[in-house]
């Protein structure tokens, strides 16, 4: 009887960081997160531990490919918005925020809602997760806060900044909360962010 093949190991793969997250989603329910290490997630994915660090630079990582792809592509969308803000079309910076936010929100549909949201009493309050999501929230506050520039006072810009990340993390948990027929990301996030981006109409 000849071996089954094996997955070829230490190589990259096309789609690893997807093919990681799904091995690592697998060993969490069976194992719970603390019960699951890196070595047992890159073994399952057919691939060495230094290719997981290629892509993660730690286990609770797995849980935000999605996230961190959005705020990529948020940094993206605003960052061509504001090298157009100087052609004056009359759109206020709120506006140029609010259409963003929505814009990457509708891009997310049913089956994007970060796996960590639906299964955390699995996961448990661990340090290292909640560490994981706040890195996160603080990037998106980063850049948020980098888009506005100069269209209002440092502490005013921060402010929004940390508002509109409040407004993301609740409609993301209402769309988690939402069941199957929860639909895209953009309708729950506009709910949330509406009166979030009314108190600073001025700028």
């Amino acid at each position: 009887m000849t071996d089954a093949p094996r997955a070829m190991r230490g190589r990259p793969r096309v789609g690893s960081p997807s093919l990681l997250e799904e091995a690592a989603f697998e060993l969490f329910l069976e194992n719970g997160y603390a019960g699951t290490t890196v070595e047992q997630i890159s073994t399952r994915a057919g691939v060495s531990r230094n290719t997981f660090f290629n892509y993660f630079a730690a286990k609770s990582d797995v849980f935000w490919v999605g996230l961190d792809a959005s705020i990529d592509r948020m940094a993206a969308v605003l960052d061509a918005a504001s090298a157009d803000t100087d052609t004056d079309d009359g759109v206020t910076p709120i506006e140029l925020l609010r259409d963003a936010l929505l814009d990457v929100a509708d891009r997310l549909g049913p089956s994007d809602v970060p796996w960590v949201l639906t299964h955390f009493e699995l996961i448990g309050s661990t340090h290292e997760v909640m560490a994981s999501a706040i890195g996160r929230a603080t990037r998106l506050s980063n850049v948020i806060e980098r888009a506005l520039g100069d269209s209002a006072p440092a502490a005013v810009s921060r402010s929004l900044s940390f508002a509109c990340v409040a407004a993301v993390i609740a409609a993301m948990t209402s769309w988690a909360e939402a069941g199957p027929d929860r639909g895209s990301l953009a309708a729950h996030l506009e709910r949330a962010l509406s009166p979030v981006l009314a108190g600073f109409t001025a700028l």
